[in-house]
């Protein structure tokens, strides 16, 4: 399908609530995870004035409460820091307002995707997504993307708009990882949703097949995620301090192939990529993620005959093995646990397949 006409931009889109980045998020332009959707720059004569009325005079079709629950949710910032609803904007100072996604410049094209829905009721809608698609539009993906699939699902439910933010997807995975997302189709909902992914209670387990046995075989990684300072398309673990920001992930083996192994990863924190760039600060790469290094032979021999059967394993799952497999949350509306799971896709299913088989024989000799 061609790129449709650019409409108008809109502009009504400020949180409601906290939208921490998932884990294996879609590349956002900022190290924080998050994407810049307004800046001002206030002038040198600005007399000291609340930020909420600051961004109310400046913005279209925003209320001073949709503004301060921004603020609450950490997405207003001055000067590169959060502020509350109540600072005081001096001469000089820049005000951005950030969000988890891109903003959507063009209009939003309803395209008949297929959607293999796990669940779905009044208030959310529970999707398990197939790699290779891309879950926003955004440079490079204008249409073809999972909200196009939503924009054609919800196309006769006249209370959804996948252009209003304070409806839709709460998190977001890699184009290339697979697994289980949540939609909000209420507000409400997605206020709820999206405090429950702030404060850590949701569920949410990941696995994924990486290079060789980590020691020891169940662990936690601690360390800060933010953009690379030798690449900007790749995020990377900092020191402690004021670089990056805070993360932690739980991981636990699985099944050992000798030279792979099938791990389970549960997060404590989501940060952009933050499994890939874990498993590879431990030295256990991804198995074929490319970005992060793992579509090389990172261990075993490399014969001729061990080569081809690497080459065969990418072949069977050309992209990062991961998969968000679990996901678990409270109800918006009823208050009910709910717990999803999602099964190993088949290309992930297929490596493991021939992983087994080369580690048995390998071990019968």
């Amino acid at each position: 399908m061609e790129r449709q006409p650019c409409k108008e931009e809109y502009r009504d889109d400020l949180p409601e609530e906290d939208f921490e980045v998932e884990a294996e998020a879609d590349e956002p332009d900022e190290s924080s995870g998050l994407y810049e959707h307004f800046r001002f720059v206030a002038d040198k004569g600005q007399a000291l004035l609340r930020v909420d009325k600051f961004l109310v005079a400046r913005l279209e079709k925003s209320s001073r409460n949709r503004v301060q629950q921004a603020a609450e949710a950490g997405c207003i910032l001055v000067n590169g820091k959060p502020v509350k609803s109540n600072y005081r904007v001096k001469p000089l100072d820049v005000v951005q307002v950030v969000m988890d996604r891109p903003r959507y410049e063009c209009e939003i094209i309803a395209q008949d995707i297929p959607l293999d829905i796990v669940y779905e009721d009044a208030d959310l809608l529970v999707v398990n997504k197939p790699t290779g698609l891309v879950v926003h539009p955004g440079h490079g993906n204008y249409d073809g993307t999972l909200v196009n699939a939503l924009a054609w699902h919800f196309k006769d439910n006249p209370d959804y708009d996948v252009s209003d933010p304070r409806m839709g997807l709460v998190h977001r995975i890699d184009k290339d990882t697979s697994g289980l997302l949540v939609v909000a189709k209420t507000p409400d909902a997605k206020t709820h949703l999206g405090k429950q992914f702030f404060n850590k209670t949701t569920k949410r387990e990941y696995n994924a097949v990486v290079w060789g046995v980590p020691e020891p075989t169940t662990g936690r990684i601690e360390g800060n995620i933010g953009r690379s300072l030798r690449d900007r398309l790749q995020m990377a673990v900092f020191p402690d301090g004021d670089m990056g920001k805070h993360a932690v992930t739980h991981y636990e083996v699985l099944e050992s192939f000798g030279h792979a192994s099938l791990v389970r990863c549960v997060l404590e924190t989501g940060r952009t990529h933050q499994i890939r760039v874990h498993m590879r600060h431990i030295g256990h790469p991804l198995f074929n993620d490319a970005r992060y290094g793992g579509d090389q032979v990172l261990r075993g021999v490399p014969s001729s005959t061990y080569k081809a059967f690497i080459e065969n394993c990418f072949k069977t799952c050309p992209r990062q093995a991961l998969h968000a497999r679990t996901l678990g949350f409270v109800h918006p509306r009823t208050g009910e646990e709910m717990f999803f799971s999602a099964e190993i896709p088949a290309d992930m299913t297929a490596l493991i397949d021939r992983w087994r088989t080369y580690s048995s024989s390998s071990a019968a000799q």
